[in-house]
């Protein structure tokens, strides 16, 4: 029998963990690392009896000399503490480890937490559990199908396709669905339609004819962006407006002549109309046609109507995985696996919560530190009544688990940005804002809709103009204010507005 240390072990999955773990426990615990799984199936062979399902698993080659230091710490140990990950996976290595240092189930404890925090860690190591069996064999099902499935279908891959290509109990079934949609694609055949916009001015006529000069040097002067465009636009006091009736009917068009004559009517003088031909393309789709022309004398504009109402934008939930996945992409440009990583990296830090979730919910400790925060930050006046709180869309989710935050929100981005690598301090930036954010009050706009019309020899001619102002950010004072609106200048029944482009375009 090994004579005892007086010390604890505790086994993580990754350094970086057990170095943070390390600094919240005293000098009575050991805290050593895993570095991942330490067993799985045979890189050879099924690995599985396909009449029992009974996998047959073995220590990793490269883990070889942890599990034999590790097997010595254990025996040393008084207590064995296994820290792994919360999730199914985490509570899988957490068993394994077990069976591969051959530790009774007597001596092992399972502590569990949400977040690399003094007091977390603390809690987690208060009330020690056991490993859960059920989650383990979970785990286990998902791996033992991953395995058959993966082993049937690669080498037909291989045979037929090319190699290295793999199938798994997954991917090979969201590969179905992107062909299948794929397909639909490709038998899709669009239809041809028309629209007619216009770009006006509250300005006297005069005035709007040296603008619509102005409009177009301005875009003759180089490939211009959407954002370009609409920074010009909206400095210049200009708004867009679709045309939506025609002589009493929606404006419903499918052929430039059509869409030409109707245009002609509302002063466009027609310089050039192109067609080019994609035999790529099928259908309508075959023939892309560009009406060129420029303003000529117009039918008076009026401003027919003008409605207001109050509209509400209501924060976003946390994140969970799958948001933040989708958030990082489209605002930071990194790709899923990027993003986990820099998420790991982040949680092994203490920095924020675990990243593997699909709740949206928070516990009673972090809604009161953040509600504290925004009161002491912004005011009363950006704190709701009482905690804002979201439904999971994933119904089986764990509310025992909670949303992605950070630990500590008075470590803002600022302070982050000095301690933290480049990439890790952009994720926890987003991470931090949208925390906050989701527990602040609604934005408030001023949504407006104005109807203009001009009668024309073929009918009388309706378009519709939208905007809003914001009149409150509310959470957007964290989250950041959308660009995309436009502000429609003051207009008022029966006033004249003029246009300094109409644009007839195919879709």
């Amino acid at each position: 029998m090994a004579k005892k240390s007086g010390k604890n072990l505790v086994i993580v999955e990754s350094p970086a963990k057990a170095k943070t773990i390390n600094k919240y426990l005293g000098d009575s615990y050991v805290v050593r690392a895993s570095m991942g799984h330490v067993r799985d199936l045979p890189s050879k062979g099924m690995g599985v009896d396909l009449k029992t399902f009974q996998p047959d698993y073995e220590v990793l080659e490269s883990r070889g000399k942890v599990i034999s230091e590790l097997k010595k710490l254990a025996k040393e140990s008084d207590e064995i503490y296994l820290a792994t990950d919360l999730d199914r996976e985490g509570e899988a290595i957490a068993w394994h480890l077990q069976q591969a240092l051959g530790i009774p189930d007597e001596r092992v404890k399972r502590v569990i937490f949400n977040a690399i925090t003094k007091s977390e860690i603390q809690k987690a190591f208060a009330k020690p559990n056991k490993i859960d069996i059920d989650r383990v064999n979970a785990q286990q099902a998902r791996r033992i199908l991953d395995r058959i499935v993966g082993y049937e279908i690669s080498p037909l891959l291989w045979r037929k396709v090319a190699k290295g290509l793999s199938a798994g109990r997954v991917q090979s079934v969201a590969v179905r669905l992107v062909v299948d949609r794929e397909r639909e694609i490709e038998a899709f055949i669009p239809q041809e339609f028309w629209k007619i916009a216009a770009l006006f001015t509250a300005a006297d006529q005069a005035a709007s004819a040296a603008l619509a000069g102005k409009w177009a040097t301005f875009l003759s002067q180089g490939e211009r962006t959407k954002a370009d465009r609409d920074k010009w636009l909206a400095e210049h006091g200009t708004f867009a407006a679709e045309l939506v009736e025609f002589n009493g009917k929606k404006f419903e068009v499918s052929d430039h002549k059509q869409a030409r004559a109707i245009a002609e009517a509302l002063g466009f003088i027609v310089s050039e109309v192109k067609t080019d031909d994609d035999p790529a393309a099928k259908g309508p789709a075959k023939h892309l046609t560009r009406i060129a022309g420029k303003l000529g004398v117009c039918p008076p504009f009026t401003v027919r109507g003008i409605e207001q109402k109050r509209t509400t934008s209501r924060p976003p939930p946390p994140f969970i995985t799958s948001t933040l996945q989708q958030g990082a992409s489209s605002r930071l440009g990194f790709g899923a696996d990027r993003t986990m990583r820099l998420a790991q990296t982040l949680y092994e830090g203490g920095h924020i919560t675990y990243m593997r979730t699909d709740s949206t919910n928070l516990s009673g400790d972090a809604l009161t530190m953040v509600r504290s925060f925004i009161e002491k930050s912004f005011g009363p006046k950006y704190l709701p009544g009482k905690p804002n709180f979201y439904a999971s869309s994933n119904k089986s989710a764990q509310e025992a688990h909670e949303a992605i935050r950070p630990t500590d929100v008075s470590f803002d981005p600022q302070a982050a940005h000095g301690k933290l690598g480049h990439d890790e301090s952009k994720l926890y930036h987003l991470i931090w804002n949208r925390f906050v954010a989701c527990q602040m009050p609604p934005a408030e706009f001023d949504q407006t809709t104005a109807t203009i019309v001009a009668p024309t020899k073929s009918g009388e001619a309706v378009f519709r103009a939208g905007g809003r102002k914001l009149v409150f950010d509310g959470f957007m004072k964290v989250a950041g204010i959308s660009s995309e609106d436009q502000l429609l200048p003051d207009l008022a029944q029966g006033k004249h507005v003029h246009p300094i482009e109409i644009s007839p375009t195919q879709h």
